[in-house]
């Protein structure tokens, strides 16, 4: 069987952009109204890391004690947010959910945002990918990581589709 242009479907990258820091309560509320919806591939939150320790000057070491370092909960998995989150991308299988997207930001996000079209997610292997992965990585998580960190302290993966 043949398939033409028109039969293949790409994903579609967007950009939620508010326009203020988003507290976790509302990453998670916003996230979990998203992730439900059908259609989204993969989920990346961005924004200044909140440190665990003091990096430098004359208290070097000392823990700090961030109030916005906390857990959230997407869905029955529970994760430490360790980012201030100012910016979500999403990989979406089509357009139809983006009028649904935009009616949960209006929502959710008092501040107001902006949703941008592009690609902001590797969709391809990097040789990040293939030096921390090997050529077998999974394609979910193309360009998902720091390449200095370990893979543990950086992704997430809800699966919703396994077997409880």
């Amino acid at each position: 069987m043949e398939t033409s242009a028109s039969d293949t479907k790409k994903p579609i990258q967007i950009e939620i952009f508010p326009k203020r820091m988003i507290k976790p309560d509302t990453v998670e509320g916003l996230l979990n109204r998203i992730c439900s919806l059908e259609g989204i591939l993969r989920a990346f939150i961005q924004g200044p890391r909140l440190p665990t320790k003091v990096p430098f000057g004359p208290a070097v070491g000392t823990p700090v004690h961030h109030p916005l370092r906390t857990n959230v909960h997407f869905g029955k998995t529970e994760m430490g947010l360790e980012v201030l989150v100012g910016r979500i991308t999403l990989e979406l299988a089509g357009k139809e959910v983006m009028e649904d997207i935009n009616t949960i930001c209006e929502d959710t996000l008092p501040c107001g945002f902006d949703i941008r079209e592009g690609r902001f997610i590797q969709t391809r292997q990097t040789v990040s990918d293939y030096a921390k992965r090997g050529p077998k990585a999974d394609p979910a998580l193309y360009g998902l990581y720091d390449p200095k960190s370990k893979i543990e302290s950086q992704v997430n993966l809800l699966r919703t589709n396994e077997k409880e």
